[in-house]
This record gives structure tokens, sequence and C-alpha cells, in this order.
């Protein structure tokens, strides 16, 4: 059970990095084409992504840490 709480983890991090990767993508985007509204609300986007990878990590971690790896 532990194993699988540790692979969901790893997934979801993996996860996260890729959307984090395209999420960036569309606010150089955004900054580009000067959308000061809708650059604000992928930029606060990104942050709350940014937040739960952090969490992400921290979990991964943590369950790696408790099985050794």
């Amino acid at each position: 059970m532990l194993r699988r709480h540790f692979e969901l983890a790893e997934r979801r991090v993996l996860e996260g990095e890729e959307h984090i990767a395209r999420q960036r993508e569309i606010v150089a985007r955004l900054e580009d084409l000067r959308e000061p509204v809708t650059l604000q609300t992928a930029r606060d986007l990104l942050r709350n992504m940014e937040h739960a990878q952090m969490l992400h990590v921290t979990e991964r971690d943590r369950l790696r840490e408790f099985l050794g790896h």
C-alpha cells in the first residue's frame, strides 16, 4: 500500500513538472502579447501550480525516505 502511495506521488511530481512547464510557456506568450488581465490570471495559476508541486515533492520525498530509497 505504501509503495502504491509512493508511485502515485512520483507520478504527480512528474505530471506537475509537465504542467508547470506548459504554464510557463503560456505566461511567456501572454507577456509578449501584453495581455495584462489574462497574464495576471496565468501567473496566479502558475504560482498555485508551483505551490501544489512543492507539496507533491515534499510528500514524495517523505515516502521515499520512509521506504529507504
